[in-house]
């Protein structure tokens, strides 16, 4: 079993917003002078120095001075789930690699918020998928989706799929993304309630579309006034993981 103090970030899907919800979380947490680390286990649609890998903005979002290759040990170019582009360029990985890539950085950390790649379904490996290396890890997770229509199911499939693997949830966000589809989608104004109310889970806030030119200190703004992070640092400080083995083992 490994176990990484830290929280993972995961998605209904892939171009949900992981990414810059991610960076901006761990930007705000490290204003509170938390020492928060990010990791991005595997990566796939670019190559770094490109400046459009996951890696790199999350370095650009959260002012981390670490080196792209340590915040992503394993970036493939295809465009392709993470097992298809490893393969694609002749690379058979394995789940125990990728845990062990990521030690060292984690250790530097007091705590490290970790994104995923896709959904929690998303093969990682050719016997592992996502939702593995969580459970792997025994770190909580925190689910981004999007705003509007479509979201109340493939969020709650999300949950019921990580519920199904003993993953604790901390919450939800949703995230208006870069399309103008929200401004005409009347769902977004009940979407949040009703994934509450069906699956118990907390809805955390909602990620606002930015206009601006992205800068860390506009994302430290926008979690602050827009997310509730007291969730976020309850479950860095005492993970759930941990409470619900005692609880079994007491049982």
């Amino acid at each position: 079993m490994n176990v990484i103090r830290g929280l993972f970030v995961t998605g209904t899907d892939t171009g949900v917003g992981k990414t810059i919800v991610t960076g901006a979380l761990v930007a705000a947490l490290r204003a509170e002078k938390r020492n928060i680390g990010v990791w991005k286990p595997v990566q796939s649609g670019a190559l770094l120095g490109s400046g459009e890998t996951d890696a790199e903005r999350l370095l650009q979002y959260t002012g981390i001075h670490e080196r792209a290759e340590d915040v992503a040990p394993f970036t493939f170019q295809a465009p392709l789930t993470p097992m298809l582009a490893a393969k694609q360029d002749g690379v058979d990985i394995t789940l125990q690699e990728i845990i062990s890539a990521g030690q060292p950085l984690a250790n530097r950390y007091e705590s490290i918020l970790i994104e995923g790649a896709g959904g929690v379904a998303v093969p990682l490996t050719e016997d592992s998928l996502v939702v593995d290396l969580i459970s792997e890890l025994r770190t909580p997770a925190l689910i981004v989706a999007r705003t509007g229509l479509g979201t109340i199911n493939h969020t709650l499939l999300t949950v019921s799929y990580l519920q199904q693997h003993g993953v604790p949830i901390v919450g939800f966000i949703l995230n208006d993304g870069e399309s103008d589809e929200i401004y005409n989608d009347s769902s977004i104004t009940t979407n949040a309630e009703l994934i509450e109310r069906y699956c118990g889970i907390p809805f955390l806030g909602r990620f606002p579309r930015l206009m601006d030119e992205l800068n860390t200190e506009l994302l430290i703004q926008v979690i602050r006034e827009k997310i509730q992070l007291t969730p976020i640092r309850h479950a860095l400080q005492f993970n759930p993981w941990r409470r619900n083995e005692v609880e079994n083992n007491g049982n």
